[in-house]
Formats: C-alpha cells, structure tokens, sequence
C-alpha cells in the first residue's frame, strides 16, 4: 500500500507533535521540514531523522514533492500559507482555526476544490482515542436518540476562548448533532452585554473577538439543542474542558484521555442511579503508546491515510471546519445584534468588524500576542 510523503511546515510544538505522529505512523514519510529558525529545523530533524531541512517553503515543495504539507503555524499566517502551499496542488493539513474568517474560509475550499486536493484541520480531539470511543457506544445505541449537547472550554477569556478551544468543542459536537442550522449567543463583558468598544484582536493572532463569558444555544438537524459555554475563570480548569450527550435513554460523557456511559438519562442523584460507566478507549492496533506521538495526532494521521486510501474527506476536512467558523461568528454576530443567526451566512465578513464600521469606530488598535500579557492589558 502507498507510502504518504509528508512536509512539514513549521518546527515548534505543534509542528513536533505533527512531525511525531507522521514519523511513528507506517504508512507515512516525512521527507521535508520548513522553518525561518535554523535552530528549530535542526532541532526536530535530528529527532525524526530527517536530514532534508529548508527555510524556503516552495523549495521544499519542488524539492521533496509531498503528498501533504502540514502548516503548524500561528492562526494569523494560515490562510496565506494554505493559499500559497495550495498553489502546488498537494493535500494540507492546517492547525485549528484554518482561519480567522469566512472570506477566507471560502478562499481556501475554494483554491482546494480548484487544486484538487484535500484540506484536513487539526481538530485531533475528534477522532482521538477517546471520541472514538463515544463515537462507537452512540452508533451502538447506547443512549437512543441524541436530544441535547453540552459543552465547556477551559476558562480562557471567552472570545479567544471560542477560537481556540471552541473550534474543537464545536467539532465533536458536529460529529454527532450533524448540521446547525441556527445560533442564539449571549456575550457579555465586565458583566454587561457587549458593545463595538468591547471588539479588540484576539491573543495568538486568531483574528477579532470580543466578550468575556459567551454563552450560545445552537439548534441543529434533526431537532438536537447544544450549550456552548466559554467563560472566562479566574483560574484555568482543564477538567472543565468537556462535552455531554444527552440521549432518550442514557448520556456519554467525554474529555480528551476518557469516555463514561451512564445508561439512565435521567436519575436522582441516590448512589444507585447515576453511576457512570467508564469505556474502554480504543486505539489504532500499530499504535506504539510508548513513543513520543499523542494518540489523537496519531489517529489524525491514521484518518488521513484511510481517507485518501478511499477518496473521501478527513473527517475533519475543510468543508467541517468552514461550517464551525460559521458557527463561531455566527456567535458573535448574534450577540453584537441580538437576533437568532441562521446558516450559512450570507454576509461572509467578520461580525464583529461590520458592526464597530457601523458604529463608526476605527479599526481595533493592536494589542499583545501573549495571551496572559494581552490579559492583563485588556
């Protein structure tokens, strides 16, 4: 069977954990590394054996000529990276958000339905060990019908919140309410509804936010409801990071590393009752736990391979993760003009810049990358 030559573009810890899972996996070769740091190129090309190392990303393409080109960058340099790898026509894998808005979320499906070629985003947590496992007991039945979703971030700021971890929340959701159709959100900050003086540039270069705690109600197919909350804590809780299915006869809890079944959908708390059933998590059978990949990078790289095996989409392809940006500013628009916001959007530009241009206020002033530093200004 066919050996995947992989690219990579971009050697800091998303790129190492990229290049990890690509060089354990048996049916991938990563035959190229890109990065403007000497330093970083040398660093993890030592450490996947990989002696083809660049500081030009078009000389690695026409020198290397690999199937797929993963761009572990900042969020900021995504669309003009993919745009230029996409030139090339190979396969990308970018990391999450693919990018900041839906005018260039439809320029990059674009230029890839023109290429050819796939778009995978790495929402890794959606086909990781532990979502297949979710995955598996709702397909089996185990909790009937599918009514409600609940999910949680980890205590970000909400805006920044929302575009780094609410692009995978809503991605696991999607895996199973299918399409949204409608979004009501509520977004406050200093405890007050936002106002355009609230919009400023998000931390980590992932385009323009605003609000505190956001609290949004999405309607999806199929008559499912899902809650997403990303409120900000005074303290970070990665155990808050979580998502619940609630089903007709039984719920599934997840967090990334485990999956728990509870076969009562609905129970006083008696000891007896609400009982949760912790699942078996399952893995690739080549997969080595032993080695430096995670295994949600791991099976993103397994999704890949199959997915190009068989002429389909990554499961976490382009087209999804153009959908979760229409949820993502569907979000902040419903807030900035509080109305219900139904999907696709027509209007494709940034929410929350069309509605500081109609407040007539200038474009945000720039603010710090770092996000405790830009935490401490805003």
């Amino acid at each position: 069977m066919k050996t995947y030559r992989i690219a990579i573009l971009g050697c800091r810890g998303r790129g190492t954990a990229a290049a990890r899972a690509y060089h354990a996996h048996p049916r991938t070769e990563i035959v190229g590394l890109c990065d403007l740091v000497e330093e970083r190129r040398d660093t993890l090309g030592d450490e996947v054996n990989v002696t083809a190392r660049f500081a030009d990303l078009d000389a690695m393409i026409r020198q290397t000529q690999p199937d797929i080109v993963a761009i572990p960058t900042g969020t900021e340099f995504h669309y003009d990276l993919c745009m230029r790898v996409l030139e090339h026509s190979v396969h990308i894998e970018v990391e999450k958000p693919m990018c900041v808005d839906l005018v260039q979320a439809d320029a990059i499906i674009a230029k890839a339905e023109a290429k050819g070629v796939q778009v995978a985003v790495h929402h890794q947590g959606r086909v990781g060990a532990s979502m297949q496992t979710i995955a598996r007991a709702f397909n089996a039945g185990k909790i009937g019908e599918l009514r409600y979703m609940y999910g949680s971030g980890k205590g970000y700021y909400g805006g920044y919140g929302l575009m780094n971890i609410g692009t995978h929340m809503l991605n696991n959701m999607l895996h199973f309410g299918k399409r949204c159709q409608n979004v009501v959100a509520q977004l406050t900050t200093g405890e007050q509804p936002i106002t355009p003086k609230d919009v400023v540039p998000s931390p980590s270069g992932m385009g323009t936010i605003a609000g505190e705690y956001i609290t949004a109600t999405l309607q999806y197919e199929g008559n499912v409801t899902g809650t997403l909350l990303q409120h900000r804590f005074d303290k970070m809780d990665t155990n808050a990071y979580s998502m619940e299915l609630y089903g007709s006869e039984g719920r599934l809890f997840w967090k990334s590393g485990g999956a728990w079944w509870l076969p009562t959908p609905h129970y006083v708390p008696d000891g007896t009752h609400d009982r949760w059933e912790a699942l078996e998590l399952i893995y690739p059978e080549h997969y080595d736990g032993r080695g430096s990949a995670s295994e949600a990078d791991y099976w993103f790289v397994e999704e890949y391979v199959n997915a190009l095996d068989e002429g389909r989409a990554h499961e976490c392809s382009g087209t999804e993760a153009r959908h979760i940006i229409e949820m993502m500013m569907g979000i902040f628009e419903s807030a900035a003009y509080g109305t219900g916001v139904n999907l696709p959007q027509a209007d494709r530009r940034h929410p929350l810049l069309r509605w500081r241009e109609e407040a007539r206020l200038e474009t945000p002033a720039d603010m710090p990358r770092a996000y405790w530093e830009w935490l401490t200004l805003e």
